[in-house]
């Protein structure tokens, strides 16, 4: 039994696993930045902070806004196969959450305030984008089938890019194509997630990619996005540091298994390969992050 409001409440509102996959795209941006710069872009740890507490707090923001708003259209129903829901589950009540949103909101604000210092006023810009991105992603985008674009962006080019801009002052090619491939990679997340759900969503007016497309094709879509990911990673470090791109080959092998153990499931059971797959993402930014600081 979980009290009301209490401590556990919250953490499992928070969602803690979820938290690699807003952390990851920035520790390759951070890995991307000093590879290029060496000791000059760490020469000061403040803008890697602050980026991976606003990734952080942002995550936290989103998934607080998942759960009260999906609570509200009654998203959250009764033959839900992912994890219970804080609101739905009576663990935090409406009126606490929406301070918990408002209160997560300001934080990740302020938190993401001093990186002007580092880039420039504009970048108030891209919080902002970050902050609205988080509202629209469950009230509108996730039902119209654009929650891939907004995660390609949100956690990937934004995070990967900005994070490098912030510790080297300059913009290059190279850190939006790593932007694309660590969003490509995280897409699997909601695709997976999607892919489980897609009854229960069609019958909540939810119409998610993998609503739109055939289970075949929602499947065969899976391996695409990682594939494609770990190919423009490849690119990447086989371009920058040739020695050890085959390091990639890592993550390809775990994400081709479970693709392969994900064609035979569906239902409550596709839980554990939404595990398997944030794992993978996680897989994803070390071994990039490891082929380039090498």
């Amino acid at each position: 039994m979980i009290r009301q409001n209490s401590l556990k409440a919250w953490v499992l509102a928070a969602r803690p696993k979820t938290l690699t996959a807003a952390a990851s795209p920035v520790a390759v941006g951070a890995a991307y930045a000093i590879s290029q710069y060496g000791e000059q872009a760490y020469a000061d740890y403040t803008p890697i902070i602050l980026c991976f507490a606003f990734a952080l707090i942002m995550q936290i923001n989103a998934n607080f806004i998942n759960d009260y708003y999906d609570f509200l259209r009654g998203s959250d129903r009764t033959d839900r196969l992912g994890p219970e829901r804080a609101c739905a589950q009576g663990w935090v009540t409406e009126k606490a959450m929406k301070s918990a949103i408002l209160t997560t909101s300001i934080c990740s604000c302020l938190v993401g305030l001093p990186l002007v210092f580092y880039g420039g006023w504009w970048l108030i810009i891209i919080g902002a984008i970050c902050v609205a991105g988080a509202y629209l992603y469950t009230t509108r985008l996730s039902y119209k089938g654009g929650g891939d674009v907004m995660v390609l962006m949100c956690f990937g080019i934004i995070p990967v890019v900005f994070t490098a801009y912030c510790m080297m002052q300059r913009f290059d090619g190279w850190m939006f194509l790593l932007g694309l491939a660590m969003g490509l990679v995280t897409d699997d997340l909601l695709m997976i997630n999607n892919y489980r759900d897609r009854e229960q969503d069609a019958l909540s007016g939810k119409r998610t990619l993998a609503v739109r497309l055939t289970p075949r094709a929602s499947v065969q879509l899976y391996w695409y996005l990682g594939s494609f990911g770990a190919v423009i990673a490849y690119i990447i470090l086989w371009y920058l540091n040739d020695r050890y791109c085959l390091l990639i080959i890592i993550y390809l092998l775990i994400h081709f298994f479970t693709f392969k153990k994900m064609r035979h499931l569906d239902g409550k059971a596709l839980n554990a390969i939404l595990a398997k797959t944030a794992r993978n993402i996680f897989i994803f930014a070390i071994v990039v992050c490891v082929a380039l600081l090498l």
